[in-house]
């Protein structure tokens, strides 16, 4: 499940609850009042949860599942985190059917996922409004997105999940603890370890159209040593990208998608509380698109090809009896991509292409934690510090040819940068956690960012709820394209870019709602705001015969994001999410693109006897801004609004004995036609079904 706070109750609270019996005898009656919150600015917004007039119960924050260490780099429940956080853990990966990283980041509040296609396709997201490149992701805390692509973002579509354990999603700035990119916030990738015990799982799945799915994973350890290795292949005849509206280019011609991914990590605990690991991880992906060359072409002519290698070499140790955790690391990613479209006599645009994309990232990061005693009234004191140094190549040559016009684009630059960072964290009287970081990056071109972030949570026991608040900067290093990219069009990189800056603030709450015994409603609402400035944007001479990338754009957004939990009975559990989003560009004072204003998930999870999980979700995507394709598969050049969508998912697992599981799993079961894109369709209605076996 989604632990934006954790579901059962503490011994603490049950104290809190007996001294407060009247009222939640209260809670029990079938009353039930609605709490409202107004947000408004040029435009009204309503937000209404469904809570019962109950007295407030916060949830126990020190379960293992609802500690994150991405938020502040400590080991700290959620509750106590003044920013907006969602853990996607094993089982809810397992339960809702997810095995792309998009499928699981759809239902996230904040979050707008956007697929150009079926699996494998260029996928983007959007964390509050932000752009596409201001979302860092990490692998284990280890930045991940690609040196060689244009913009320096992460391409969504082509990992699996196997090999992942969970993910951690912490909205809002958080440049201060992870440097570039963290403008709308981190997507960490956590991978799953050994464990003394051997154990491991293999599952078989097919299904319509043309999917097959193997996942096999096998972890424990004997001695000092600890291994942990997964491999998944996933494939699929998918579905054409083209929307059927489209008449006058829709053929009905499927894009599919073949996934490879497999990752050993092997670990030796070399002296007490001292390990020494290394990890390697190897996916490529094989997927049809559809290309985008002046009319649209419904052919199956292109063919893109994603391939990266991640390898890291940790040591982490415990020392001085525990007052102080230090961990060296060293990280290799490569990242090679590329596309080609061969010549078609019926396209009409007459298109070919080879362009490949070639990212490096060399990674070394020394990290520190120190815990100090409690002091007076300050407890859960710690502090953070650390050096970070990262090298970034690309190598990128885009050569494509359309009606009778070629197109060349090249860039081959590196970039170095340094950090050091500095972060303290405690808790006041035990009612107030506080939390403060700092960093300082300086690139060998782009000049020197310094970031920081101040937070904090306050418990109100008497209300047995938490208010939090939170302030913080943030900055994009212009990309090596961005400095260093020519094109035949006459575009030339700017070496001069300064590094967008952006700073942002957020305040909410959250609060459990006791409606009975093992029954309870978790409620979460928290506005954002963020500004940024110096946004880079390529700006065209009078002549329209050359251009460059300028530091000009500011943009504004800001929002509301709502959770509500139901724990209805032992049987039945409700996690909605609700998202309201205004982005602006402050300079044309017009909507950024594919930034809906609402945006909603539904997850139930019924267990109608013990061996039984069936979990339906339901995700809206409101109106949007894009530059719409026309039913005859002509590219708009006028902005418009794209239609809303609804999508509908079921998935089924049935527990068969302790170690055999069978699963049967529906995506878009209503075969909607939504376009995340405008000119790119969903993925129509898809089932696979399998057995999951464990040792």
């Amino acid at each position: 499940m989604y632990k934006e706070t954790n579901r059962s109750f503490s011994k603490k609270t049950t104290k809190r609850l007996s001294s407060l019996n009247a009222a939640a005898e209260t809670a029990n009656s079938p009353g039930a009042k609605v709490f409202c919150f107004f947000f408004s600015k040029k435009k009204a917004f309503l937000a209404c949860l469904l809570a019962p007039a109950a007295a407030l119960a916060q949830a126990n924050p020190d379960s293992p599942e609802n500690i994150t260490v991405t938020a502040t780099r400590v080991p700290t429940p959620v509750a106590n985190l003044a920013a907006g956080v969602t853990i996607i853990d094993r089982k809810t990966i397992e339960e809702r059917g997810y095995v792309t990283l998009a499928d699981a980041l759809s239902a996230i509040p904040g979050l707008r996922v956007v697929q150009s296609g079926g699996a494998g396709s260029q996928t983007s997201v959007f964390v509050r409004g932000t752009n596409s490149n201001h979302v860092l992701v990490l692998r284990d805390g280890i930045p991940i997105n690609d040196p060689g692509d244009p913009g320096g973002a992460f391409n969504f579509g082509v990992d699996t999940l196997e090999d992942v354990e969970r993910i951690e999603v912490v909205r809002g700035p958080l440049s201060s603890l992870y440097g570039s990119g963290a403008i709308g916030g981190v997507i960490n990738l956590i991978t799953r370890h050994g464990r003394a015990a051997p154990h491991g799982h293999l599952v078989l799945a097919g299904g319509s159209p043309s999917q097959l799915l193997a996942q096999g994973d096998v972890a424990g350890g004997f001695g000092i040593y600890d291994y942990a290795a997964n491999v998944e292949g996933f494939s699929t005849r998918g579905f054409d990208q083209t929307p059927r509206r489209e008449a006058a280019t829709y053929t009905g011609d499927v894009d599919g998608d073949r996934a490879r991914t497999a990752q050993v990590e092997l670990g030796a605990t070399i002296l007490p509380d001292t390990r020494l690991s290394v990890l390697l991880r190897a996916r490529d992906s094989k997927y049809g698109y559809d290309q985008g060359a002046g009319v649209a072409y419904d052919g199956g002519n292109a063919t893109g090809y994603d391939a990266a290698l991640f390898g890291r070499l940790g040591l982490t140790s415990k020392l001085l009896d525990g007052f102080w955790d230090t961990s060296l690391y060293l990280s290799r990613l490569q990242e090679d991509r590329r596309y080609t479209v061969t010549l078609d006599a019926q396209d009409p645009n007459q298109a070919t292409g080879d362009s490949r994309y070639h990212g490096r990232r060399t990674d070394g990061q020394w990290n520190n934690t120190l815990h100090f005693q409690d002091h007076g009234p300050l407890t859960a004191n710690s502090l953070t510090f650390g050096y970070e140094h990262a090298s970034d190549q690309s190598d990128t040559k885009i050569n494509t040819r359309s009606d009778n016009f070629p197109y060349l684009s090249a860039v081959r630059a590196h970039d170095d940068t340094d950090s050091g960072y500095l972060g303290a964290q405690s808790t006041l009287y035990k009612r107030l956690a506080l939390t403060a970081q700092l960093r300082e990056d300086g690139t060998t071109i782009a000049g020197d960012a310094f970031t920081w972030r101040v937070g904090g949570v306050l418990d109100v026991p008497e209300l047995l709820s938490h208010i939090k608040a939170s302030y913080g900067t943030s900055f994009r290093a212009p990309a090596l394209y961005d400095r260093y990219g020519v094109d035949s069009y006459g575009y030339i990189g700017n070496p001069n870019l300064r590094p967008e800056r952006g700073e942002g603030y957020e305040a909410g709450f959250t609060a459990d709602l006791p409606v009975g015994a093992n029954q309870n409603v978790t409620a979460g609402v928290e506005y954002f705001h963020n500004r940024i400035r110096d946004q880079i944007e390529t700006v065209y001479a009078a002549d329209f015969l050359s251009s460059s990338p300028v530091n000009i754009d500011r943009a504004r957004t800001e929002g509301v994001e709502a959770t509500f939990t139901l724990h209805a009975t032992h049987w039945l559990q409700a996690d909605l999410t609700y998202t309201y989003t205004d982005a602006r560009d402050l300079d044309r004072k017009a909507l950024l693109l594919r930034r809906p204003y609402n945006q909603a998930s539904g997850n139930l999870r019924i267990t109608p006897m013990r061996a039984l999980t069936i979990a339906p979700e339901l995700l809206y995507t409101g109106v949007f801004q894009d530059y719409p394709t026309s039913n005859a598969g002509i590219p708009g050049y006028v902005v418009g609004r794209s239609p809303s969508g609804l999508i509908f998912n079921l998935n089924v697992t049935y527990r068969l004995a302790p170690h055999i599981e069978l699963f049967a799993w529906g995506k878009n079961l209503g075969n909607s036609v939504f376009e995340p894109a405008n000119g790119y369709q969903t993925p129509g209605a898809s089932f696979l079904a399998g057995t999951r076996l464990g040792f």
